[in-house]
């Protein structure tokens, strides 16, 4: 399916952007682009026979071609069969298929909608840590124990 038929913009295999790329719909690159991408709620495809020197910043990151930069994903971050990265990668999600190639940092972070689960409650009895050594049924994860 091509970026025609589902709506998306794309940057063909024989353009060149330098500078800041930034939008509001998808986008697919073929070309080479050197600067930045930001698509916020967006997803951005990085075709098989792209060149991307940039630091991106999408909703959903799909790499086929080749990125120098950074990633960052507010959902998912795909590379697949074929991609190469250089540079770290920041998201919820990360799917790496066997034939990539990365090299960087990988901070995957809990999805912001997700409440937090409040850290377990210590507890000490004359110099007991919980669990640590303490006899069988002395401690209870139970309410009201």
């Amino acid at each position: 399916m091509s970026a025609a038929e589902t709506g998306a913009a794309s940057i063909g295999k024989s353009v060149e952007i330098r500078g800041e790329v930034k939008g509001s719909e998808d986008l697919t690159i073929d070309g080479h682009v050197e600067g930045t991408i930001t698509l916020t709620d967006s997803k951005l495809i990085i075709g098989p026979t792209a060149r991307v020197h940039a630091d991106v910043s999408a909703r959903d990151v799909v790499i086929l071609g080749t990125l120098h930069g950074n990633v960052t994903a507010g959902a998912r971050i795909e590379l697949r069969n074929g991609a190469n990265v250089t540079g770290d990668i920041r998201s919820t999600r990360l799917s790496i298929e066997e034939g990539s190639v990365f090299c960087g940092k990988v901070d995957l972070t809990a999805p912001s909608a997700a409440p937090a689960r409040p850290p377990a409650p210590v507890v000490a009895v004359a110099g007991l840590a919980a669990g640590a050594g303490a006899p069988a049924g002395l401690f209870s994860s139970a309410p009201g124990n």
